[in-house]
C-alpha cells in the first residue's frame, strides 16, 4: 500500500505544536528537519556543555507521513485546529511506494574503499579484501556511515596519521566509525563523546561488532584529560563555539582534525582556532573540507 508524504515548510515558533497535533490526528510519522541544510545557512541544533542549544531552526521542514487516502489538507485543517495555530499553506506531497524498506536500505549501502588496506563493509556483505582493515558497520539512527565525504575525509587522515600507541578523541562520535578505525589502526587508547544518547548507544553496538575496545559517553560523564589526536566530524557553528573546549583537550604538539565545514566555510574556522594551531593545507572532497594542525 502506498503513502503520502507531505513537506510543510513552518517556523521554529510552531514547528513542534503543529508536529504533536499532527501525530494526535492521524499522521503515521512526522519529523523535522533543516529547510536551510546543505546550505550556508545550515543552523545545527547541538546542547554542548557551557554552550547554549538552538530552539529550533528558523527555517524548518515537517515531514509528515500519511494514509494514501487521507485528505491533506483537511488533515493540516484540523491539526492547526488543534495546536491553535494557522493552517500552513506551504507543502508539497509526494506518493511513498510500498517497498521492501530493509533490502532498499541495503542496497543503497556497498562496501567502500577508503584506502588500498581500509575499507568500510556493511555486515550483510563479504569483505573484497579480507586482509585489510575492515570496518564492520550497519547504517543506523547516528551520523557516520562512511558514505559522507567528511567520514572519508576523517578516516584517510587516521589512515595516513596513526602510526600506532595514540590517545584519540573523537567528539561528535555519531555510529564511533572514527574512533573505531583509530584503535583497529593502531591507536591505544580512544574515547567518543556524543550529546546524543543513540549516538553513544550506536557506537557502543559498533565497536562490539569490530571488537574493538574504546569508551563512550556523554557529555557529562565525560573525565578530564588530553589526546595526542582530536577529531571532531561535526558542523561549522559548533566547532567555532567549541574551539576552547576541543583546544583544551589537545596536548601541546598534538594534533587536532576538523571536519563538517563547507569549503567557503574552512577560512573562518582555522581563524578561530589560530590561536592554539597551525594548520595544514585544506583537503576538499565534494565541497566539504578537512582541516588537520598542530598545537603549539
Amino acid at each position: 500500500m502506498p503513502w503520502q508524504s507531505v513537506r510543510i515548510f513552518v517556523d521554529s515558533k510552531t514547528a513542534e505544536l503543529l508536529s504533536d497535533a499532527l501525530m494526535e490526528v492521524g499522521a503515521l510519522s512526522v519529523s523535522l528537519e533543516d529547510a536551510d541544510a546543505g546550505t550556508v545557512d545550515e543552523t545545527p541544533l547541538f546542547g554542548e556543555p557551557d554552550y547554549p542549544s538552538a530552539e529550533l531552526w528558523p527555517h524548518s521542514v515537517a515531514v509528515v507521513l500519511l494514509e494514501a487516502d487521507a485528505d491533506v489538507a483537511a488533515t493540516l485543517a484540523a491539526a492547526a485546529e488543534q495546536a491553535g495555530i494557522v493552517a500552513p499553506t506551504q507543502y508539497t506531497v509526494e506518493t511513498v511506494a510500498e517497498q521492501d524498506w530493509v533490502r532498499l536500505t541495503q542496497s543503497q549501502f556497498d562496501p567502500i574503499p577508503i584506502s588500498p588496506r581500509l575499507w568500510i563493509v556493511p555486515t550483510w556483505h563479504e569483505a573484497p579484501d579480507s586482509s585489510a582493515i575492515n570496518l564492520k558497520l550497519d547504517p543506523g539512527l547516528a551520523f557516520g556511515t562512511g558514505s559522507h565525504p567528511t567520514t572519508r575525509l576523517c578516516l584517510r587522515w587516521l589512515d595516513k596519521n596513526v602510526r600506532g600507541g595514540e590517545t584519540l578523541l573523537d567528539y561528535g562520535c555519531g555510529s564511533g566509525i572514527l574512533a573505531i578505525a583509530a584503535v583497529k589502526l593502531g591507536a591505544t587508547h580512544v574515547d567518543g563523546v556524543d550529546i546524543d544518547a543513540q549516538a553513544v548507544t550506536a557506537s557502543n553496538d559498533n565497536a562490539a561488532l569490530n571488537e574493538v575496545s574504546a569508551h563512550f559517553c556523554l557529555p557529562n560523564a565525560f573525565a578530564p584529560g588530553q589526546y595526542d589526536i582530536v577529531v571532531a566530524n561535526i558542523l561549522t557553528n559548533p566547532l567555532k563555539g567549541m574551539a576552547p573546549l576541543l583546544a583544551g583537550r589537545v596536548r601541546p604538539g598534538g594534533q587536532l582534525v576538523l571536519s563538517g565545514i563547507l569549503a567557503e566555510q574552512a577560512e573562518d574556522v582555522m581563524a578561530v582556532y589560530r590561536e592554539w594551531f597551525v594548520f595544514d593545507a585544506p583537503m576538499i572532497d565534494e565541497g566539504w573540507v578537512r582541516l588537520s594542525g598542530i598545537k603549539q
